[in-house]
């Protein structure tokens, strides 16, 4: 069984604000095109009655990532921009600019959105974890909330993950700072608040390592027919479904199953599958096949209606940050160039496919995490159809960043241009596979992604 949960994302929310990628320049040809199947995932989905989704990061909703977001999927759901501490960072003071710049962009395509999330013992403001509340003082803070952002939106949010992890792994309630505070019956107050702001919108119970039947979901099981006993609404329950390569739980289609039958319906809400890098053809060829068994059990379940992957580009994935030597997470490489996983939900879909062009290597270039005076950087060097046995990736800074260390691979930098070669032991890249390098530097008042050029 995995053991991964939003709760880890808390720690890098800020990083993960910052990561940004860049096409590299082609060794043996110019840089394919974000290829996809024939009819787009959102199309294919509607088709089976599936609302295919994915997480984004508001800022980077233009360009080739807001096409294809826009293109491929008809849910989006704010990564990072609905939470509490996003929202609501100083009591009383709201910031709600991603999170509409979200929504807008969601009406403009002609998506739902899937609100993230109202209820949840990380990615709170300060003042509201270091606050000294009574019981009474705290309930009503949490309806004061949920009243403000589901009013908000109201009549805009097709769902809404209202409460996020409630539960460890043996099934007991995880002690927070709502649980501690108000008791279980925290869970029934926050769906009857949103039910109250937005009537039309479907309210769900969100958690992770509930993919399978085992202890954890068996008590979310628990609890939502205790709910629907006692009349208290709930519309649905979220598979969070971080799963590792190779480990997708044989009982999912059977779990989802018995919460439909309960009568609720059952999203997969933040799906990515991640591997131990370098990827290869093999691991990329198992993440295929699990992303398209987690789609068929979706699809063979009438009440299992929307389907979510937490990032469709590995450029945008908290994975790497957090589980350091994995990632390969999502169902796009760094470069926006469908893998094979894509091909799996597409073909779990029914939909039939143009196989993506051949014979590219790439770099791509990210920020994994940033700080006032500094940052660490990553470049994956891929190929696809292709192999390197050397390698040289380049790129010119354009605020005066400066390369202070670099490891698994010779960095040299003049001015503002830097250049670095592979390793002794780390310049093959065979067809199918990646290798990356790391480096720390320097940074005041900006940091913009540069252009980065392989060759």
């Amino acid at each position: 069984m995995r053991s991964s949960s939003s709760s880890f994302r808390a720690r890098i929310a800020a990083a993960l604000l910052a990561s940004a990628a860049t096409v590299g320049a082609l060794l043996t040809a110019a840089a394919p095109a974000a290829h996809a199947a024939d009819t787009p995932l959102r199309d294919l989905g509607a088709a089976k009655g599936k609302v295919i989704g994915t997480a984004v990061t508001g800022s980077k909703l233009t360009g080739t990532y807001g096409d294809i977001a826009g293109t491929q999927f008809g849910s989006l759901t704010p990564g990072n921009a609905m939470k509490w501490g996003s929202v609501e960072p100083t009591q009383g003071t709201f910031n709600w600019a991603e999170a509409d710049q979200i929504v807008a962009f969601a009406q403009a395509h002609n998506q739902q959105v899937r609100g993230h999330t109202l209820v949840w013992h990380s990615q709170n403001p300060g003042w509201l974890t270091n606050g000294s509340w009574t019981s009474a003082q705290l309930s009503t803070l949490l309806q004061n909330h949920i009243d403000t952002e589901v009013g908000r939106y109201k009549g805009r949010i097709a769902a809404w993950d209202v409460v996020n992890e409630p539960f460890n792994e043996d099934g007991t309630y995880r002690s927070t700072l709502w649980y501690n505070g108000l008791g279980a019956d925290y869970i029934a107050t926050a769906l009857t608040r949103a039910r109250a702001a937005d009537p039309a919108a479907k309210l769900y119970i969100n958690d992770y390592n509930v993919e399978g039947v085992n202890a954890k979901s068996t008590a979310l099981y628990n609890l939502v027919k205790s709910l629907k006993e006692r009349g208290v609404p709930i519309d649905g329950v979220g598979l969070q479904a971080h799963l590792i390569l190779g480990q997708v739980p044989s009982t999912l289609q059977q779990n989802i199953q018995r919460f439909a039958d309960l009568g609720v319906d059952v999203a997969i809400t933040e799906l990515d599958i991640r591997m131990t890098l370098p990827s290869d053809s093999t691991k990329l060829a198992q993440q295929k096949a699990d992303y398209k068994a987690v789609t068929a059990a979706c699809v063979a379940v009438a009440r299992c209606v929307n389907f979510t992957v937490w990032g469709f580009t590995d450029s945008d994935s908290w994975v790497e940050s957090t589980f350091p030597g994995q990632g390969a997470a999502t169902p796009y490489d760094a470069n926006y160039a469908p893998k094979p996983a894509y091909y799996g939900i597409s073909e779990a879909l029914g939909g039939t496919t143009t196989p993506p062009p051949t014979g590219a290597c790439t770099a791509a270039y990210s920020v994994g995490s940033q700080w006032n005076t500094g940052f660490t950087g990553n470049v994956t060097i891929s190929c696809s159809g292709a192999s390197l046995s050397s390698w040289r990736v380049s790129w010119t800074y354009g605020a005066g960043q400066q390369i202070t260390q670099a490891w698994n691979a010779t960095c040299t930098q003049s001015g503002a241009a830097v250049s670095c070669q592979n390793a002794s032991y780390n310049g093959t890249v065979p067809d199918g596979g990646s290798v990356s390098f790391g480096f720390n530097a320097s940074w005041s008042g900006s940091n913009p992604v540069p252009t980065v050029t392989l060759g």
